[in-house]
């Protein structure tokens, strides 16, 4: 019989292909894990935007890991239902986000956004939340371009979803 937390331990070793500090689970895609009568591992995740080209990476990876970590037999799932949220993202996740040089997104909206006004991102390099955004869009469609006016270093951020 497969062990729920043997699973989530070899979940936790499959990394998101884009931001390789980070695994699948820190970063909120795996959505379910469950062993069906036969042993099979089924692992349901979502993608953190629809046609998230990492996803299928993602799927074949977790396949992989928990196929060598032992598991007979493993059947991933996409789910688009609920809708994948930055609030999925763990504690952990985001302090390995910052660790990497990526702005980790912030827990909640920021009333600024409602106001047209840009939130306050701090650099993940310095502290410094003398920050601008060059661009909505940075290295992949999840994570938005800008640039810290203290240490001048360029730095991406996890947009808030």
């Amino acid at each position: 019989m497969t062990d729920l937390s043997h699973l989530l331990s070899l979940l936790h070793r499959v990394k998101d292909p884009e931001i390789p500090a980070i695994s699948v689970v820190e970063l909120g895609v795996v959505r379910g894990v469950d062993v069906d009568a036969d042993g099979k591992a089924i692992v349901t995740i979502t993608p953190t935007y629809t046609g998230c080209p990492a996803m299928d990476v993602m799927a074949a990876d977790i396949k992989k890991e928990l196929l060598e970590g032992g598991v007979p037999s493993v059947e991933v799932k996409l789910s688009l239902s609920p809708a994948w949220t930055t609030d999925w993202i763990t504690e952990e996740g985001r302090r390995k986000l910052k660790e990497y040089g990526i702005a980790p997104p912030e827990k909640t909206a920021d009333i600024r956004a409602l106001k047209g006004e840009q939130p306050v991102v701090p650099c993940p390099q310095c502290g410094s939340t003398n920050t601008v955004m060059l661009s909505a869009f940075g290295s992949t469609a999840c994570k938005a371009l800008w640039k810290c006016n203290a240490c001048l270093e360029p730095f991406d951020q996890f947009k808030c979803l």
